[in-house]
């Protein structure tokens, strides 16, 4: 029987799993590229840098710490190694011969120190500006045992969350917002893309708080309807040629989105902070001074006097109804003054263009269309059972009631 090793068979190829500092040293020496100096060089090297690497991530003097400091160099060398040179062994073997064994391990660490220091997300409440300090370390010692591959897919990873925030700063300080500002509001990067994609497309130049973003898609499903298709949305031309492709990614979310925008049948309050699908998607700026022009410009005495500021659908609901039934305007009732409620419809009828009139006379404008179109939407599931007598008396519209409107039990 022949000692001969067997050959792999014909297109299996045998997987290497040195490290690839080892492969590009053997590649060196078997091509006469790394000769007996330069071994010597290195093996004096690497007992120092492993002592280094000790007493950085723990201590010098035990033997466990020496024995993963040395993992941990070789595996330096050749993240630096194989990223640098693109995985070609010829090149790494010159990088080994043309430089210190020392610096190609300082090479793999400044790449982790760097990686390390890039936004983990896109969030800006969740990123700090910072350089690699002390606090750091902990997670240095984890990536220098890491194979390049993981790096790789981190470095991706971070690398977009980073051009999001840098296409989200450039298009918020082109909207006349800086750079504190915006930190300190704490966004999605994503959220203010989409925002100021949406202002600049319809013309506008200022980054909106809330009023005026309202005003802005009230606007838009005035002059629109419900055709997604008329709005275009557009990449603005200046902005820098390597943030193309990640805004262009979150315009198209943004135009996802325009159909459920230009929906006049939701409410555009509920649309951007009720409903779970949009909540953080968009950016406006909260002021005092926006909540002031809101509530003290936009309503009348009378509606804030009404609804204190209670303006979920449910409030209004009941204060629509009760002012198309000519009683007393309120926001909440109880069940015994929901019952008597609906026997005073039953009896005298409703007048829906009451709360029409009252809508138009005493709303914020800005709201006006929606909460016509909550109130419409509401009578027309509503009207046949509050008006007419039915089986269990007043038991069916008491439960619409309670479903649809503030009623409380008595």
């Amino acid at each position: 029987m022949s000692d001969t090793p067997l050959a792999p068979p014909a297109g299996v190829s045998l997987y290497d799993a040195r490290p690839f500092f080892e492969k590009a040293l053997q590649y060196g020496v078997q091509h006469g590229l790394l000769n007996q100096a330069k071994l010597d060089e290195i093996g004096r090297s690497a007992p120092k840098g492993m002592v280094q690497i000790a007493a950085y991530f723990g201590s010098e003097f035990l033997r466990p710490e020496l024995e993963r400091a040395r993992d941990r160099i070789v595996n330096l060398v050749s993240l630096y190694l194989e990223d640098s040179c693109q995985g070609d062994l010829r090149r790494a073997a010159e990088s080994l011969r043309d430089h210190s064994f020392l610096s190609r391990s300082k090479g793999g660490s400044d790449m982790l120190k760097r990686l390390i220091v890039m936004p983990q997300t896109s969030h800006f409440g969740m990123n700090e500006r910072q350089e690699f300090s002390d606090v750091h370390i902990p997670q240095l010692a984890k990536w220098t045992l890491r194979p390049l591959a993981d790096y790789r897919a981190e470095l991706a990873r971070r690398s977009h969350a980073a051009q999001l925030m840098e296409a989200a700063l450039w298009l918020a300080d082109d909207l006349g917002l800086d750079d504190d500002e915006l930190t300190d509001a704490g966004p999605e990067a994503e959220a203010v893309i989409r925002t100021a994609l949406l202002v600049l497309s319809t013309g506008h130049t200022e980054m909106p708080d809330w009023r005026a973003l309202g005003h802005i898609v009230l606007k838009l499903r005035q002059r629109h309807g419900s055709d997604a298709s008329a709005l275009r949305i557009t990449v603005p031309p200046e902005l820098p040629a390597p943030l193309h492709p990640v805004v262009e990614e979150v315009r198209q979310s943004l135009l996802a989105d325009l159909p459920k925008m230009l929906d006049a049948a939701v409410p555009i309050r509920k649309l951007f902070q009720q409903t779970p699908a949009f909540m953080g998607r968009y950016f406006w700026l909260n002021s005092g001074l926006a909540e002031v022009d809101q509530h003290e410009r936009s309503a009348s005495a009378t509606w804030k006097k009404v609804t204190d500021g209670n303006d979920d659908e449910g409030a209004l609901l009941t204060l629509f109804l009760c002012v198309a039934a000519g009683s007393p305007p309120k926001t909440l009732l109880t069940d015994r003054t929901a019952g008597t409620l609906i026997r005073k419809i039953r009896k005298s009828g409703l007048n829906p263009e009451l709360a029409t009139q009252y809508i138009q006379a005493h709303a914020p404008v800005a709201y006006q269309a929606d909460y016509l179109k909550l109130w419409h939407g509401f009578l027309d599931e509503a009207t046949a059972t509050l008006t007419r007598d039915v089986d269990d008396g007043i038991q069916s519209a008491l439960s619409l009631l309670r479903r649809e409107c503030h009623v409380k039990a008595s």
